[in-house]
């Protein structure tokens, strides 16, 4: 569709965006109250305790696992088209930024294998974890709320969440039956720094017989994105600049003057642009307690993948496509089921067909295919006096082949197999939740015939302590193993996208972290706080270490295992300066910092810098206006062959217009991103040093739900 037509169609008929889903059964959790309308909207609403993160069988996650939630109008703001974009003013989450088309959470520090991405509750059983150029095969725009955990969260997701769980949760099964003949949720977005188009629909009705349906569709594009000066950072533009010198002096004027033309880029990202559309529908069955349901959907996406001025002959896309089914069951047991000691068992499974490949111009390239099913089973035991819980299992069956030059990773086949249990003891003031999970991992690598595997052991234990009302201050403690992942053992090739040649290593053991965090939560009259300090320690840590040696024109990295340190804080309060029958005048700040090093003293590398962000919103009847400054430090801890990142300071605005007396369900938002047009990179990305993020960037969005 082209991009015009969007954009004419938006100023026309002004289609809302929708907060899309409502929460998956498995992974509910209760609504927020509704705001009253003599107390101030807090910010903090969209990003904690106001939607309480919870799994099966027991009320509160965040008592053994960090939580946010990104919901609401937190989440209309922060839209973008790659989730690790989504989440990354969350305090302790990054992006790996490597382009506008891919780019993944980073939690505290940690990304890749360490940050299980999921949908309600499920993998997203796509090709994005192998390298930092793959997009995550989730689409933001189908999302209702987000659920960021950190920490112990390993103990519900699999062993390869070691740093932390990302939850899209989703209503494309629908959760509940629709109390209205017809819901229907409208979107809409333009942006200017990547002239962006971007639109959806999802509509959900009852049709008798206890059933429910939905379906979705969406559709979003960018241009090439505008950045605020030069493409590359002074450093690497100076070595260009430098290299063309001394090829026109050899009498190479033409690869002098692409090199220099490489150099000068600037105003524009060469080769940043995006495409997605996504469609999906679901049924589901209703009866008392217990439901069934299904779904399936399609998410297609290119983009293209910004190289090194100057030294690309052709430039190089992406193109992926994704089909995925789910399956959701609950049956709700009667009284006399083993005695009464279970309530109910439940089930989520998915499954999915993944392909992307890799154009250089308008040819084709590697190919990556996914095939994998994951699914789990839990029995929720019934609540005993103060003791609650859940036991279940977990299954997951992975075929990856990369086919093509650079096919750096063979063919492999991981199969996992889990155990789990969370238990829950409630005394009034104090809550005691422990957990503990088994996993086998076994790992099949077909071009020569080795095989691995594992077998890890999880476990945690959370107290939490109820200073008051609902402020509460806990300590966990947690104990995490990881299987290494078929990348880490068989990966022997060039690895373009990084500009490194990876050497996996099949003798790698298990990666395991010894953690602890204490953390205080909750409200403190009108403030609202969520701030936590953690250390890990990490044996058997497995990095990419530099041996200073080069094949193929590339950097020789070799995948190994040592110890490691890690530390780190991550806070957020929210509160109300001024409160008036006539205006409400909030504050909100966040904050966080991680420093993790090796047992030889090197820091670990693309470690996030301390990030410091405040925001002041005016809300006055209709409108809620808004200025956000956040400050990144400059990034000069650095592992070997890593280079710095320079710290910058970002200011947005933003006016939201609720037109509606006394309701919400439509917002119109204005906004101006990086006002002051700086020069911003992510310490996280490969490619910090010749992709920075977009420049000033004027965007207009409405959402609605009727």
């Amino acid at each position: 569709m082209p991009k015009n037509l969007i954009a004419g169609l938006l100023c026309a008929v002004s289609l809302p965006i929708a907060a899309l889903p409502l929460p998956a059964l498995a992974q509910d959790a209760p609504n927020a109250p509704a705001d009253d309308a003599d107390q101030p909207r807090s910010n903090a609403d969209d990003l904690h305790d106001a939607i309480i993160v919870t799994a099966a069988g027991i009320e509160r996650l965040d008592t053994v696992a960090g939580t946010s939630v990104l919901s609401g109008i937190a989440l209309q703001r922060d839209s973008s088209g790659q989730i690790g974009d989504v989440l990354a003013k969350l305090p302790g989450v990054t992006a790996t930024g490597f382009a506008p088309g891919a780019s993944r959470p980073v939690l505290r520090g940690f990304g890749g294998e360490r940050v299980r991405v999921l949908t309600d509750g499920v993998g997203s059983l796509d090709a994005s974890g192998a390298s930092a150029d793959h997009a995550v095969a989730v689409d933001p725009l189908i999302a209702e709320r987000v659920e960021v955990l950190r920490g112990p969260a390993v103990l519900l997701y699999g062993s390869s969440a070691i740093g932390g769980a990302v939850n899209v949760i989703t209503k494309r099964i629908p959760p509940r039956l629709p109390d209205e003949p017809i819901h229907v949720d409208l979107m809409a977005g333009i942006d200017s720094a990547a002239n962006l188009g971007e639109g959806g629909l999802s509509i959900d009705t009852p049709i008798g017989g206890n059933f429910a349906f939905h379906v979705d569709g969406s559709y979003r594009e960018t241009s090439d994105l505008s950045i605020p000066g030069y493409a590359l950072t002074p450093a690497l533009r100076a070595d260009l600049l430098a290299q063309a010198d001394a090829l026109e002096l050899g009498g190479d004027t033409a690869a002098a003057t692409a090199l220099r033309d490489g150099a000068n880029t600037r105003g524009t990202l060469p080769n940043s642009w995006t495409d997605a559309t996504s469609l999906g529908t679901g049924l589901a069955w209703f009866s008392g307690g217990s439901n069934l349901g299904v779904s399936f959907d399609y998410y297609d996406t290119g983009y293209g993948v910004p190289g090194l001025p100057g030294e690309e002959e052709d430039p190089v896309s992406i193109g992926l496509k994704r089909y995925r089914a789910d399956l959701r069951g609950q049956y709700e047991f009667g009284p006399d089921f083993l005695g009464g000691f279970f309530d109910r068992v439940q089930t989520r499974w998915g499954w999915s067909d993944y392909t992307h490949t890799e154009f250089e111009g308008d040819t084709p390239g590697t190919t990556f295919k996914v095939q994998g099913v994951e699914g789990r089973v839990e029995l929720v035991q019934a609540r005993r006096d103060m003791w609650r819980g859940s036991v279940g299992g977990q299954f997951s069956r992975v075929d990856f082949q990369a086919i093509g030059d650079e096919a750096f990773v063979p063919p492999s086949l991981t199969q996992n197999v889990a155990l789990f249990t969370l238990q829950e003891l409630d005394f009034d003031t104090v809550e005691l939740e422990a957990g503990g999970r088994w996993e086998h991992t076994s790992i099949d690598e077909s071009d020569f015939n080795r095989s691995r595997s594992y077998d890890t052991f999880s476990g945690a234990l959370g107290a939490s302590y109820t200073l008051f009302d609902d402020f509460r201050a806990g300590l966990n403690v947690s104990r995490a193993e990881r299987a290494p992942s078929a990348q880490e053992l068989f990966a022997d090739g060039p690895h373009v996208a990084t500009r490194q040649f990876e050497v996996g290593d099949d003798t790698l053991g298990k990666e395991g972290a010894w953690g602890v965090e204490g953390y205080l939560r909750g409200d403190v009259g009108a403030v609202q706080i969520n701030a936590s300090l953690y250390r890990n320690w990490f044996d058997g840590f497995i990095y990419l270490a530099a041996t200073g040696t080069q094949e193929d024109g590339l950097d020789v990295y070799q995948f190994t295992q040592t110890n490691a340190d890690q530390w780190g804080f991550e806070g957020e309060v929210s509160f109300p300066v001024i409160h008036t029958s006539q205006f409400t005048l909030l504050g909100d700040f966040r904050g966080d910092m991680t420093r993790a090093t090796l047992a030889n003293g090197d820091p670990v590398p693309r470690i996030p810098p301390l990030t410091l962000a405040g925001a002041l919103e005016l809300q006055t009847g209709h409108f809620d206006a808004r200025a956000e400054v956040e400050w990144n430090d400059a990034q000069t801890r650095l592992a070997p062959l890593e280079t710095p990142t320079d710290g910058f300071t970002m200011v947005n605005l933003s006016l939201a217009w609720h037109p509606l007396d006394g309701d919400d369900n439509v917002t119109v938002l204005a906004q101006v991103d990086n006002v002051f047009d700086v020069d911003a990179r992510r310490a996280a990305s490969f490619t910090k040093d010749f992709v920075p993020l977009a420049g000033r960037n004027f965007k207009l969005s409405v959402r609605a739900s009727f």
